[in-house]
């Protein structure tokens, strides 16, 4: 690695996030499942296929519009479950907390994971908590492991992605990292922009239940969309190239990222899913989304192509066309 030091950017999902896997974490824990480097590690056990995830969530600040991070743990672990095919069922807790946090903050953020656990029909059913000095961490932190169940029917890999696979996106994207930017700096945008925090398990379920030829999911949340598709031509050969007039952003989301010079492809989501499928069935997939309350803004973005392999281009509204990379540095620290 040629960074000596952590730096923000390293917790970005982007370049530096990868690197730091795939050099330090990667070789030194590799095994059949780790390696797949999936939302889930889906487990072989006594016949079953069991879906395991953790994640850790720092956002700052804790309480933003349309969420706040108990909300955001319970829904991002019920996501990274849900994208690999698995039916959530139980959540770990975890809180490290700074010594002088308000016990009423963090009995509605206690709350709040209560609701949306039952919610999404989910038993959080063991946890941990931490206190730490004034000054060891900014006020909260949560962590959550999630288990879950996956079908045997159910086969998603990247592995099985073809040339001609349509790119489809479950909605506007950027509403999470800029919901919590303008919270966060007290932009006092006129047009209010909400978190798109939500689980995401229902929707997913319909779509596995409709026979759809669906060959891949992935929850664009740091690093956004790019990062995500990036991720997935980085395990292949193939490309990808996505529309740039075909993707939806909301249009408080566009302005703010053009007032403030953020690339919208880049910006956190968390309550959408990017989902590959065969061409025959992209249409129906999307209408099965639209059909959703949390789909009503489903678009197909894009395909599958030949060339350039490995790389994802954008068609831009003038005509031309970009490529869409990795960032190497962190557009905004600290949204999940």
């Amino acid at each position: 690695m040629k960074n000596d030091k952590i730096t923000l950017a390293h917790g970005s999902g982007g370049k530096l996030t990868h690197e730091l896997v795939k050099q330090l974490f990667l070789p030194r824990f590799n095994n059949k499942a780790l390696s797949q480097l999936g939302d889930s590690a889906i487990l072989p056990i006594h016949g079953m296929r069991i879906a395991f995830t953790t994640d850790s969530y720092v956002v700052k600040p804790l309480f933003f519009p349309g969420g706040d991070i108990g909300r955001l743990a319970v829904n991002g672990t019920i996501n990274d479950l849900a994208v690999v095919g698995a039916e959530p069922m139980f959540l770990s807790a975890g809180f490290i907390i700074e010594e002088g946090f308000e016990l009423a903050l963090l009995e509605k953020v206690v709350n709040s994971m209560k609701e949306a656990a039952t919610l999404a029909s989910v038993e959080i059913v063991t946890g941990d908590t931490k206190v730490v000095e004034k000054g060891s961490v900014d006020r909260l932190y949560v962590n959550t492991c999630g288990i879950g169940i996956v079908n045997n029917g159910i086969n998603l890999s990247t592995s099985l992605i073809e040339i001609g696979d349509r790119i489809i996106i479950s909605g506007t994207i950027g509403d999470h990292g800029m919901a919590v930017l303008s919270e966060r700096e007290s932009l006092g945008f006129n047009s209010q922009i909400t978190s798109d925090c939500a689980p995401l398990f229902g929707t997913i379920k319909k779509i596995l239940a409709s026979g759809a030829h669906v060959k891949f999911m992935r929850d664009p949340t740091r690093g956004g969309l790019a990062t995500t598709l990036n991720e997935i031509v980085n395990t292949q050969k193939n490309g990808i190239v996505i529309e740039e007039q075909a993707i939806p952003v909301n249009e408080g989301v566009r302005a703010l990222c053009e007032i403030l010079g953020y690339d919208p492809l880049y910006i956190a989501n968390e309550g959408k899913v990017v989902i590959v499928v065969s061409a025959h069935d992209a249409a129906k997939v999307c209408e099965i989304l639209k059909e959703d309350s949390l789909g009503r803004d489903a678009a197909i973005i894009g395909e599958v192509v030949i060339e350039p392999k490995g790389k994802v281009c954008l068609k831009t509204v003038i005509g031309g066309t970009r490529v869409i990379d990795m960032l190497v540095g962190d557009q905004l620290p600290r949204i999940c």
